[in-house]
């Protein structure tokens, strides 16, 4: 994660089962479920204007820091947490059992 990311908050809103962050006046998030101590991972989106900065890897890197500090298991539906998961493998100890084939 580039540096100038590594300082910002993630933001669990349950209200709109999103993890957030604030870059720049813009809002990247990723939708979620939850459900028996798993999160499913959705959808990630971050603005046009942050597209190519980095900001959708920081996402999706503090929201796994967030499921592993928080002992959840994690499916990953969005095409873009797959990724970035096949980029990083030391991610898959947070994978559901039964996905681990497709990462």
């Amino acid at each position: 994660m580039k540096a100038e990311f590594s300082t910002l908050e993630l933001t669990k809103n349950t209200a709109n089962s999103r993890f957030e962050l604030l870059v720049e006046d813009q809002q990247p998030f990723i939708e979620y479920k939850e459900r028996n101590k798993k999160v499913y991972l959705i959808h990630t989106e971050v603005p046009k204007e942050l597209e190519g900065k980095g900001v959708g890897a920081a996402l999706i890197e503090k929201t796994l820091t967030y499921l592993d500090q928080n002992g959840y298991k994690l499916v990953a539906l969005c095409p873009a947490v797959v990724a970035f998961i096949r980029r990083h493998p030391e991610w898959k100890r947070l994978l559901d059992l039964e996905q681990t084939d497709i990462v």
